[in-house]
């Protein structure tokens, strides 16, 4: 598979990856789904051991109950015959005693109430029989009912007795109570047992829980990695299509937009590769014709003094005019060669200072210009396109902004290394906020009036072109009392020798 990389549009900056953090981690969608799972396992472990727990609670204690109750009965039933009616008090309180000592696994406690009488034996104060209990065993219903004692629970369950052969009532009101501590110790051992099943059951869900993260993250992983390789240029990447959920056709859509990108970007360089072709060829064109004209205008040049006035501005018309061609020319070369990728550094040791100051006298500018230009500071830099970069900022700042025109030549240490700055500034009126991130763009002009401006808009982006031959970058700003600064930032090579 063909490599293809992304057109070298200007402007254009390959994005750069990160790798992910720890936190990122955790905040990520692996963390969140995992979570998510064993939040729903623990809420369904816990629902389900609630239920249970409910259910077998319940089941102890009717199961308990129920006991308790047909145990009551029975001995009632065969006790109560071997009495005869109306019972006495001895009685009562010989009855008393058989039923309590017959329910001695029970560890029931017994009362007796006969005809509205009192309770025999007197009930307990803190194990008082409720009074529901008791108007429900008055109107003739057996009736159950748990209560609290002292902290601990218990049942306190009432028959009314009636005769067997009549039905009738026979005014004997027959009450038990009874502790339920072994029941309350079972419901409380159930209660640890679904604890302790809960936990393990949260955990084992981490397994599937990573299983399914994992099955749901492996087509977002797959595209973050066609993605990374679609930004990297490689336009051909496509995604492996499986199944038909939502995950299924995001691949689909990927592979598609995938697929016009790639045929968007081969148009867009087909269409550059034409532009850069035309540029070369017309400006190579051009250097013939113009090298004859600006001969021819020269000479005419010369004699422009023996004109009329009328003929003698327009040969100044025409000279001036085709300078302007001339150099727009040379700046399309220029590009050209920059676009073509054969623009090549010749580094040499220079003093830096002297640099820039055979750059100001060769334009005439050392009268408009306040250099601060110390002694000592070399470099390894291209000597040609240094001069440059100098001459189009400084006549930017001279043409557009306001003087004095200050030029600074200054080295600087930091944690990446050595530095050079090359510092111009002007005292005019600043450039626009909304121009400034356009400033380097070609053919741009802040002011689209000045259609006819000496500059043909490649200056500053010639001038970005020859630092970045250099690995250095070139910024541009507002001083904060007025005006504009451009600032070069190269790194501080250093060694002799001249290398192509």
């Amino acid at each position: 598979m063909s490599r293809r990389l992304l057109p070298r549009f200007p402007g254009f900056r390959r994005p750069e990856f990160r790798r992910p953090t720890l936190r990122g981690a955790a905040g990520g969608l692996r963390a969140r789904l995992v979570v998510a799972f064993l939040l729903v396992a623990a809420l369904a472990a816990l629902t389900t051991a609630g239920l249970t727990f409910r259910s077998a609670r319940t089941a102890i204690l009717k199961h308990t109950q129920d006991t308790a109750i047909d145990s009551l009965r029975s001995q009632v039933n065969s006790q109560v015959p071997d009495y005869t009616f109306p019972l006495t008090s001895s009685a009562q309180m010989d009855l008393s005693r058989r039923l309590a000592a017959a329910g001695g696994a029970q560890r029931w406690i017994i009362h007796l109430r006969y005809q509205g009488g009192p309770m025999m034996p007197a009930a307990d104060t803190n194990r008082t029989i409720p009074q529901g209990l008791q108007q429900k065993v008055r109107s003739g219903i057996p009736a159950f009912q748990r209560m609290d004692v002292d902290g601990s629970p218990w049942l306190a369950i009432g028959l009314p007795v009636t005769f067997k052969d009549t039905n009738q009532d026979s005014g004997l009101e027959v009450y038990a109570q009874m502790p339920l501590r072994e029941d309350e110790a079972n419901v409380q051992a159930l209660v640890k047992a679904a604890q302790s099943g809960a936990l393990p059951a949260v955990a084992l869900a981490a397994v599937p829980a990573l299983i399914a993260a994992r099955g749901v993250l492996r087509p977002v992983r797959e595209l973050r990695r066609a993605s990374r390789k679609i930004a990297a240029g490689e336009l051909d990447t496509r995604l492996r299509v499986t199944g038909r959920d939502e995950l299924a056709d995001l691949s689909r859509t990927f592979n598609d937009m995938a697929e016009a990108l790639e045929e968007n970007v081969a148009e867009l360089r087909r269409m550059e590769a034409n532009s850069r072709r035309f540029a070369a060829d017309v400006s190579h064109e051009l250097r013939t014709p113009l090298a004859a004209m600006t001969a021819v205008v020269d000479v005419l040049d010369e004699d422009a003094a023996s004109l009329d006035p009328d003929t003698a501005y327009a040969v100044r018309l025409i000279s001036e005019e085709t300078g302007k061609l001339a150099r727009m020319v040379e700046d399309l070369m220029e590009i050209s060669r920059f676009d073509a990728g054969a623009a090549a550094l010749h580094l040499d040791e220079v003093d830096v200072s002297e640099t820039v100051r055979k750059t100001l006298q060769a334009r005439g500018w050392q009268e408009k210009v306040a250099a601060d230009l110390p002694e000592g500071v070399r470099a390894r830099l291209d000597p040609r396109r240094i001069d440059v970069v100098v001459a189009n900022l400084v006549g930017n700042a001279l043409k557009h902004g306001g003087e004095p025109v200050s030029v600074t030549v200054r080295a600087e240490k930091r944690d990446t290394g050595e530095r050079l700055l090359i510092e111009i500034a002007d005292r005019g009126a600043g450039i626009d906020p909304e121009v400034l991130p356009h400033v380097f763009d070609r053919f741009f002009k802040a002011d689209s009036a000045r259609a006819r401006s000496e500059g043909s808009g490649l200056g500053l982006a010639i001038t970005l072109e020859n630092v970045r031959l250099h690995d250095g970058t070139v910024r541009a700003a507002n001083a904060p009392g007025g005006g504009a600064v451009f600032t070069v930032d190269l790194p501080l090579r250093r060694g002799g020798g001249e290398e192509a």
